[in-house]
């Protein structure tokens, strides 16, 4: 496979001129956040302009690519959403138009499909098969690596064609790039540290109060790895947090006390806003969010399991991926009658709606067909 390195600015910022000049382009990173709080970018593939290349960050500026990424030229990737973060942080700017194929394959009735299988049904090609534990930071990297990483992207604008064109007559491209949309507006990591408390394993074994310091401590750690780029496990234990959370320490002797602390958490400024942050959270007691439904009348937590049956055949029956079709919180916002729900409008109401509606209703009903699958049936008024 042929593919050139660009290792500097301004080979990059020529090959980005190209590129301007082109409709699209198959982009894929490589990177790597064992050691670190943010993903740190080892690689840059792009196929465009009638080449691959590989662009090594560790020694040229990305800036150019902000250019590439603000235009119309339609970026293809794989399984884009780490892709996103990456390149959030390493460039500050992601593609404005962007197509995932694995998006797009869950409305052809894959399930998140991974590229060399997609690659393998779609196209009849074996791609690559790379070391899942390569060291892409590494340099130089060797001539089989190097293979590997252009074949991530050398097939990626012959998967668009095929994959678009399916869907075109589908019926369903419309639904593809409402999806790749959809991907671009949500979150990349380290936006919520006052979340962060709600990802901890045995937090829901707290009590209220000790909750409440459970979540500024998690805050204050994930502050703390962001602002000197380190895993949060590595700035504080999650075992530090349940036991500073339990002993509600006033002093820095009973900090050091605390279960999962050790004297690096109880020395200078960690020491003195670990305190801080446990007086912080005792002002206030802390409540995990309610799982999806329990916010929802009694009387309507039953319809979620039964329209979760119905979803999951109309899934299977219009060959397309349940989880993009909605999703468990999806079905609550909609009960709810959340304006925003996304079952409210487009697409997935023309799929679903009505017949939600109709079940929630008593207006019909789910009866197994005897081969594996459901009917949505009227029910006669009484």
């Amino acid at each position: 496979m042929t593919y050139r390195w660009i290792r500097t600015t301004d080979e990059l910022a020529e090959y980005v001129g190209r590129l301007l000049a082109t409709d699209r382009y198959a982009l894929d990173t490589e990177f790597h956040r064992e050691r670190t709080y943010f993903p740190k970018l080892a690689l840059v593939q792009i196929a465009g302009a009638d080449e691959i290349v590989l662009i090594d960050p560790l020694k040229c500026d990305l800036s150019p690519l902000k250019d590439l990424f603000h235009s119309d030229v339609l970026a293809v990737l794989h399984a884009a959403q780490q892709d996103l973060d990456v390149l959030t942080h390493a460039v500050g700017a992601v593609p404005r138009r962007l197509y995932d194929t694995q998006l797009a394959a869950g409305f052809l009735g894959y399930s998140t499909p991974s590229l060399v299988s997609l690659l393998q049904a779609e196209l009849k090609v074996a791609a690559a098969k790379g070391d899942r534990l390569t060291d892409w930071l590494r340099r130089p990297l060797t001539d089989d690596q190097c293979t590997y990483a252009a074949s991530d992207v050398a097939y990626l604008l012959q998967l668009h064609d095929t994959l678009e064109e399916q869907l075109t007559q589908a019926g369903r491209a419309d639904w593809a790039a409402a999806a790749c949309i959809e991907l671009l507006a949500k979150p990349v990591s380290g936006t919520e540290p006052e979340m962060a408390w709600t990802r901890l394993k045995d937090v829901r074994v707290l009590k209220p109060k000790a909750r409440g310091v459970a979540r500024a401590i998690a805050a204050w750690r994930e502050r703390r790895a962001m602002s000197i780029d380190s895993p949060v496990r590595q700035v504080l234990p999650d075992l530090a947090i349940l036991g500073i959370s339990q002993r509600q320490p006033r002093t820095i002797a009973e900090l050091g006390q605390a279960r999962g602390v050790d004297e690096r958490h109880t020395r200078g400024i960690i020491g003195k806003e670990l305190l801080a942050a446990v007086e912080e959270g005792l002002r206030e007691e802390a409540h995990l969010p309610a799982p999806d439904g329990d916010d929802l009348d009694r009387s309507m937590r039953p319809a979620v399991a039964l329209v979760s049956a119905w979803v999951s055949e109309v899934a299977r029956a219009e060959h397309i991926d349940t989880a993009l079709l909605a999703t468990r919180s999806d079905l609550v916002a909609f009960l709810r009658g959340d304006e925003d729900a996304r079952l409210a409008t487009g697409w997935r109401h023309d799929l679903l709606g009505d017949g939600i509606r109709r079940l929630v209703a008593g207006r019909a009903a789910l009866t197994f067909d005897g081969k594996g699958g459901l009917n949505l049936i009227d029910v006669p008024d009484a």
